[in-house]
């Protein structure tokens, strides 16, 4: 995400870290491409507009030209002030609920301000079961499958051994077609259950009610109702929310916005504030040729915090929204803090510590290669996991490393799976013949296999030599460097 806006910014501020000294019109020709950068970026410009004077404010009133590294501190004064545009620190500060518009009823459980608020993964919960989540937004905008990938979200995150199942998903968008069954399919994917009732004689509000009512029943944990959405938003819509508001009483209120509609998801996310009362924004369609606008808007624009990022298609392709992590993965900076978490939810500690010990006896294979680079693959794309890495925003390094994408990812999978049990063991048995049926087996080509071995080979020598005391303390030193 935000590979064009990255790469323009590390642009801009390499020329600047290249100047031993900065003058005021060094800074000013700067902030001027950065503007630029952002609008293009399709960033509202009241927002760019008032971003620029306070980067200029306070890189003239700290004096960064006279500073020993003047590029770097004006790189960390824009990092300061895009993480306050995306939403400041990511402790999650709960929002009180917004009054119903139209009647008041009663409110959900726990949503008082007398009683105390506990989160979970920066979302709030009720007292007693069940915290309904209500999801809304435009037709189109990934709703339904981000009711989905969070539903798979709080179900892993459930602290509590419960007998009931924590989180149930509810179909209310009883308009669209085939999306009660969209949901169904997806539950069954995730193995949570959802609650569906035939479209026909039936209004969102009464399934809506009943959901709630099935929850409590079951002692189901989180309840994430999928609402009805149009092409353009109407007042038959807005009413229809508004009901099934009132009906379920949710803590919270998340707007799914398309992120590659950029203005119009912001205008589009004011609108649904205005008449439903939102509590936070997830952000769909991140992983696609979105130019970030919207992400770096929302904020500033409706006051709402962004919660969550789609970031693929994959069910657990959902990530919590760090201000901070995105202004420095922006910045080209890097995000090693989400790339730990990521490899800490994919890497087993027993497997490692085996690992571990078949590369101090010699004995990692092909066998150990194919599991690490399903480990990967876990973790997202491979130029996903490269924006992490410090050093790796860009496209023109992202390029450089065009042999390590996800195509290539999966022919090496298809070639070691084309190995005997044998082969695996010991690469070194491989000659011309296996080779050609290697290739065969696979859809490669000998030379491409070939090259596997010879990556594998070279894969071993640097393995040993970072399982010795020496290697180690060379991986922490780069590991502090890059941090």
């Amino acid at each position: 995400m935000f590979e064009s806006l990255t790469e323009k910014l590390t642009g801009v501020f390499g020329r600047l870290s290249g100047k031993g000294k900065l003058s005021e019109q060094d800074i000013d020709e700067a902030l001027r491409e950065v503007r630029l950068a952002l609008l293009e970026a399709d960033v509202d410009f009241k927002v760019a507009r008032q971003f620029i004077p306070a980067v200029r404010d306070r890189a003239v009133s700290e004096k960064v030209f006279a500073s020993l590294t003047p590029g770097q501190s004006v790189v960390k004064i824009v990092a300061e002030e895009l993480t306050k545009v995306l939403g400041g620190e990511a402790t999650p500060i709960p929002t009180p609920l917004p009054s119903p518009s139209k009647g008041e009823g009663p409110q959900p459980s726990g949503s008082a301000s007398t009683a105390p608020v506990r989160t979970v993964a920066g979302l709030r919960r009720a007292d007693r079961p069940p915290s309904v989540i209500m999801l809304v937004g435009l037709q189109g905008s990934g709703k339904t499958t981000a009711a989905a990938k969070l539903g798979l979200r709080l179900k892993r995150e459930a602290r509590e051994q419960r007998t009931a199942p924590p989180v149930m998903l509810a179909a209310c968008d009883l308009r669209r077609p085939a999306a009660i069954d969209q949901l169904v399919q997806l539950g069954r994917q995730i193995d949570v259950p959802v609650h569906h009732e035939p479209a026909a004689g039936n209004s969102a509000v009464a399934v809506a009610r009943r959901a709630v009512e099935e929850a409590a029943r079951q002692g189901v944990y989180w309840l994430i109702l999928d609402t009805g959405g149009r092409l353009h938003i109407d007042d038959e819509l807005m009413q229809e929310l508004e009901q099934v508001r009132d009906a379920a009483h949710p803590v919270e209120t998340l707007l799914a916005v398309d992120a590659m509609t950029g203005q119009d998801a912001v205008r589009s996310g004011s609108e649904f504030h205005r008449r439903i009362g939102l509590t936070g924004i997830i952000l769909t369609k991140m992983d696609g040729d979105a130019r970030g606008g919207a992400a770096l808007s929302m904020r500033a624009v409706t006051g709402l915090p962004v919660k969550f990022i789609g970031t693929g298609e994959k069910p657990d392709a959902l990530e919590e929204f760090f201000p901070e992590r995105v202004a420095s993965r922006i910045l080209g900076m890097g995000d090693v803090q989400t790339l730990i978490e990521k490899a800490q939810g994919q890497f087993d500690v027993a497997k490692a510590a085996r690992l571990e010990e078949r590369l101090r006896k010699k004995q990692f294979d092909m066998t150990d290669l194919l599991d690490q680079f399903r480990a990967i693959k876990k973790m997202g794309g491979v130029m996903d996991i490269l924006g992490m890495v410090p050093g790796m925003g860009g496209l023109r390094m992202k390029a450089a490393m065009n042999s390590m994408d996800d195509n290539r990812l999966a022919r090496v999978e298809a070639v070691i799976l084309s190995m005997t049990a044998q082969e695996r063991r010991d690469p070194k048995l491989i000659n011309g013949s296996r080779r050609k049926r290697i290739a065969a087996g696979s859809g490669t080509t000998p030379a491409q296999v070939n090259t596997l071995l010879e990556q594998f080979w070279q894969m071993q020598k640097v393995m040993k030599k970072m399982s010795t005391p020496g290697g180690k303390r060379a991986l922490l030193g780069m590991m502090r460097g890059m941090r």
